[in-house]
């Protein structure tokens, strides 16, 4: 018995065939763009989603697909896909990264029960119903990126709590807020209804079943947020358990068995299960290195990282990563980078080992906001690792340093993809809650904080600098 998880990334569609002992059979990933038509906006168009699915699909060996049961979903969090009442889209889905309803978010005055981005949908669907008018009198639903997927597939209409609790519409228990969609101006039947992130929501179409190269009628789950899958995938079931992601942002999730209290420029999520965690989500780490790597001109990571860690560290350079703006912990949308301290001396490798280390000490900051704010659990002294960007050994101790705690590398490359599956065989009732456990990957140890005192001096430069500058984004 097979377990099919689909991974709806903000660059990249993932699948993986997960097997009845919760290991990894198979995977695949195809890429495609976020497009930016006018500053500040972050787009998909939904078509290049399922491209990629039928791309992704087609390299997955034909044996293992004709061994799957049913599939789960994970997807990016926030972003929003408008449909008519036939689920097609009726513009490009709008994404995370997107800071076009930034003028918009008054409607969320402080405090919130979580804090608000405007790439989340609430903000998102108000600029729609202020500047696309004429798209919002056709719209029917307004679906989260894997809900979207599910239905094309075949799946019922629903979304579950990880997802609709970061919509910036819902209570942190993923209720949707009648009162705050009616005061916003946006009409509350748009808005799927909640179902567990482990219930079967439908079966897969004759379409879909051809798409994916599977057998039509299979089970779909509902699907989660992809924190919430790779938290699940990495094996993150008791209270204080954390994780840290490193993709095109950064997370850091902490395992709470009850609601976390609410606090400034942290969330506080449903999990897949039944659980809750606390969420620092800082949203420039592979958006930031990626575009230094441009900048400076490296045509590899293989190069990037041997010339940054083969420089000696600078001691006047410092690389703010907030490209995009910052959620965790100064939900600071007009925040901006640079570097600060450049000197003749300095070569474009100093300027791109400050930018691991920025981009390091942005992250020590979110975690130091859930350190201080959090209860006895929430000391944080070990995270799992997940994520594609944090493979490179010497990009792992820098991580350890900066971070102050241990790493350890889930011996599961593809968490997210991973929980989806997940996700199905417990939709499918071949696994329950006290499988979860039992489940868990293995994780090894692969970085321990050692005692650098200069690169203590260098985060403390860091957040002084981000402070005095604040003020002129």
């Amino acid at each position: 018995m097979r377990f099919l998880g689909i991974d709806l990334g903000t660059a990249s569609l993932k699948l993986a065939i997960v097997d009845e002992d919760g290991h990894e059979r198979a995977f695949a990933s195809v890429a495609y763009a976020v497009t930016t038509p006018f500053p500040g906006w972050a787009e998909t168009p939904v078509e290049s989603w399922w491209n990629a699915l039928r791309d992704a699909a087609a390299r997955l060996p034909a044996r293992e697909r004709e061994q799957v049961n049913a599939i789960g979903f994970s997807g990016q969090m926030h972003g929003v896909v408008v449909t008519d009442e036939n689920n097609h889209a009726l513009r490009p889905a709008m994404l995370w990264p997107d800071t076009r309803a930034l003028d918009l978010l008054d409607a969320w005055p402080a405090p919130q029960p979580n804090p608000v981005a405007p790439g989340m949908a609430g903000p998102l669907l108000r600029w729609l119903a202020v500047n696309e008018p004429a798209v919002m009198n056709k719209t029917r639903w307004a679906l989260q990126p894997k809900d979207w997927l599910r239905t094309a597939l075949g799946g019922e209409v629903c979304t579950d709590p990880s997802d609709a609790c970061a919509t910036a519409l819902a209570a942190p228990s993923g209720v949707w807020d009648d009162a705050l969609i009616a005061e916003i101006g946006l009409r509350r039947e748009w808005f799927a209804p909640l179902a567990p992130s482990y219930a079967a929501a439908g079966t897969l179409n004759a379409e879909g079943a051809k798409l994916l190269g599977l057998r039509a009628g299979i089970a779909l789950a509902v699907g989660a947020g992809d924190t919430a899958c790779a938290a699940l995938g990495s094996g993150l079931f008791a209270d204080g358990d954390a994780l840290l992601t490193t993709g095109s942002g950064g997370q850091i999730v902490v395992v709470s068995a009850d609601a976390p209290a609410s606090v400034a420029g942290l969330h506080a999520y449903r999990a897949a299960t039944d659980q809750w965690y606390r969420m620092a989500a800082m949203q420039n780490v592979g958006v930031a290195l990626e575009a230094v790597r441009g900048w400076l001109g490296y045509t590899d990571w293989p190069s990037a990282y041997e010339d940054a860690f083969s420089a000696p560290a600078s001691t006047h350079l410092t690389f703010l990563p907030y490209v995009s703006g910052e959620r965790s912990p100064w939900m600071n949308p007009a925040a901006r980078g640079g570097w600060l301290g450049l000197g003749l001396g300095d070569t474009r490798a100093t300027m791109m080992r400050a930018a691991f280390e920025g981009v390091a000490f942005a992250l020590r900051a979110g975690l130091d906001a859930i350190r201080l704010n959090s209860g006895p659990s929430a000391v944080v002294r070990t995270l799992r690792l997940a994520g594609g960007g944090s493979i490179d050994s010497r990009w792992r101790q820098l991580l350890a340093d900066a971070l102050d705690a241990d790493l350890q590398a889930v011996d599961c490359p593809n968490a997210a993809t991973r929980g989806a599956a997940m996700l199905g065989g417990i939709a499918l009732g071949s696994w329950h809650a006290a499988d979860l456990a039992v489940l868990a990957p293995s994780a090894t140890l692969v970085a321990s904080p050692g005692d650098d005192e200069d690169l203590a001096l260098r985060h403390t430069r860091f957040i002084d600098l981000y402070q005095r500058n604040a003020s002129w984004f």
